[in-house]
């Protein structure tokens, strides 16, 4: 059981009010994970500010939520699978590619195969990856480049919820993981 607070508006250190108030405009929510990192105002300024930097990059909504998956299976996140498993369907991945990544495999669509592919190699080892195969389904150097952002991004809310271990929100609940390596 986690010692760190679910933070609300009133209860999250001054430095995360903003930050909350932002996240809930944009999403109509507050996730229990940011309300948890809100504990340190600069982790959630510091994830915040990355994650738009990468959202408003070249990839689609969907290759973000597959390159999200891929990276919460590799780094054992639970509570980021069942967020970014529904927030893969609502953004049109087919129910196959997301079931595959909560299963560590890879996607049934080549292309979205060779983003996750290289991701996952990428953080299997430490950022030794050819590039070569993702290349070859269309995607850039830049875009090589671009996955790397999305680690980053990715690493920051993972590593937290294992610090945290705040609960899924109950809107993520019914895609709730287990990781079955454990």
């Amino acid at each position: 059981m986690s010692n760190y607070p679910v933070h609300t508006m009133e209860s999250a250190p001054e430095g995360s009010k903003a930050s909350l108030r932002e996240l809930k405009n944009s999403l109509g929510m507050t996730p229990n994970l940011a309300a948890a990192m809100s504990e340190s105002p600069e982790l959630l300024r510091g994830f915040l500010a990355l994650r738009k930097v990468f959202y408003e990059g070249t990839f689609t909504p969907g290759e973000i939520q597959v390159l999200s998956l891929t990276n919460a299976y590799e780094n054992g996140c639970r509570y980021c699978m069942a967020l970014h498993s529904a927030l893969a369907l609502k953004e049109g991945v087919s129910k196959e590619t997301v079931e595959a990544l909560r299963e560590g495999r890879s996607p049934v669509e080549a292309k979205l195969r060779a983003l996750s592919d290289f991701s996952r190699k990428l953080v299997k080892d430490r950022g030794r990856a050819d590039a070569s195969a993702f290349g070859a389904a269309g995607y850039t150097k830049a875009q090589a480049l671009e996955v790397v952002l999305g680690i980053a991004v990715s690493i920051l809310p993972n590593f937290a919820h294992h610090i945290t271990e705040c609960a899924v929100d109950d809107v993520f609940r019914s895609h709730l993981w287990t990781d079955p390596r454990s």
